[in-house]
């Protein structure tokens, strides 16, 4: 099957995030098999969803790490012109949920597992699928434990997230939390009676917002945004209980250790008689690849775009880059398609991707891509 009849496949699992994949991950798991391919499964302690790992060619360190998440967000509330679980081309795009993101791209690593196992590669090809990256990557901690136990350390990893197949080397982390203030309830009419829970979290409200305004100026170029704010009971009951949904996303490491210091103090001068618990929701690493390194120098060699593109959005890769990884973005679609309605993504972008893939076949039987061949003539042509 080519690219598009398996990505017709795919996106016809409603693979959304508040349900199952493993009736996706079984189909997967069935089409490796059928190609000679092993597979190993790691679920969720409720059982109703996994990822799935795969390796093509030998055990041995060195190989290429593919990665790519099952799940997609919802189409509640949102206007289609077709079944959005249900690939359909107009005009050269095929619209459907998830084609962007991302199973345009897990779609063509599939469609190339028949030639990446004739080739017989000398280095491995490693297929590592996930669950719940839309809803705060819970799925890829264990997937990446599970590689780390059983596989070889890989040389590289490829999150194919759509960047048009342009190299992504950065993005920010991703940290989202729950606040809960708890003061005492009581009669407005005598408020000393009761302690406001909305007064300490209005307090963590301000010094976000404020933090957003000075860390710029100080180089920290971390983003906050408070999402949901929910207390109170009534206009003349003295709050109880507040409740604020709040995230940010630091550049790297040493700006969210900046952030946790601050907001750590201001908990520290809640006024007596407030319980405060902070929860984290999420939390996803940000991403800084090496121009220079291994896993963008093979990247380019395999036809990936240059010079990298900015990454907007959060992705898996940070946690390879955690677990001693090298790793970047670099995938078909583009990010202004995703989540939207009539998700689409371009025939020629899952062309751009067909291409690539191949070129990590030759590249894992240590040959040169078609395109390295050409070029290479074309500079000693016109060297004589």
């Amino acid at each position: 099957m080519n690219t598009v009849e398996l990505l017709r496949i795919l996106v016809a699992f409603d693979t959304t995030s508040h349900r199952s994949n493993l009736d996706l991950i079984a189909w997967i798991a069935e089409y490796l098999g059928g190609h000679g391919v092993k597979v190993r499964l790691v679920h969720s302690d409720d059982g109703a969803k996994a990822n799935l790992l795969a390796t093509i060619g030998p055990e041995a360190a060195g190989g290429i790490v593919l990665s790519g998440h099952t799940d997609v967000v919802p189409v509640d509330d949102q206007v289609w012109d077709s079944d959005p679980f249900t690939l359909v081309e107009r005009d050269g795009r095929f619209h459907g949920r998830g084609s962007a993101d991302m199973k345009g791209f897990i779609a063509a690593c599939l469609a190339a597992v028949p030639s990446w196992r004739s080739a017989n590669p000398s280095r491995p090809i490693h297929l590592a699928l996930s669950y719940d990256e839309e809803v705060g990557c819970f799925g890829v901690p264990r997937l990446i434990a599970d590689m780390r136990a059983h596989v070889p350390p890989p040389a590289l990893a490829i999150i194919g997230e759509p960047t048009q197949m342009r190299i992504g080397l950065a993005h920010r982390g991703f940290y989202g939390h729950r606040a809960t203030f708890r003061g005492r309830p009581a009669h407005s009419g005598d408020p000393a009676l009761g302690i406001s829970a909305i007064e300490p979290a209005a307090l963590l409200i301000a010094q976000l917002a404020s933090l957003g305004r000075t860390l710029p100026m100080q180089g920290n170029r971390t983003t906050f945004n408070v999402g949901r704010i929910s207390g109170g009971t009534a206009i003349n009951i003295v709050p109880g209980c507040c409740e604020v949904l709040w995230e940010f996303r630091p550049p790297d490491e040493a700006s969210a250790a900046v952030v946790r210091v601050e907001i750590e103090q201001l908990l520290a001068a809640v006024p007596p008689g407030v319980g405060v618990e902070m929860t984290q929701l999420a939390g996803v690493p940000g991403l800084a690849a090496e121009s220079d390194g291994v896993a963008v120098n093979v990247a380019r060699t395999l036809g990936a775009l240059w010079p990298p593109g900015e990454i907007p959005f959060g992705t898996e890769a940070g946690f390879f880059q955690q677990a001693g990884i090298p790793s970047l973005v670099c995938g078909p679609g583009a990010i202004a398609q995703a989540h939207q309605p009539n998700e689409w993504i371009a025939a020629s972008e899952l062309d751009a991707a067909d291409r690539f893939l191949a070129g990590v076949g030759a590249w894992a039987t240590g040959a040169e891509a078609p395109w390295q061949f050409l070029s290479r003539r074309r500079a000693c042509r016109a060297f004589r």
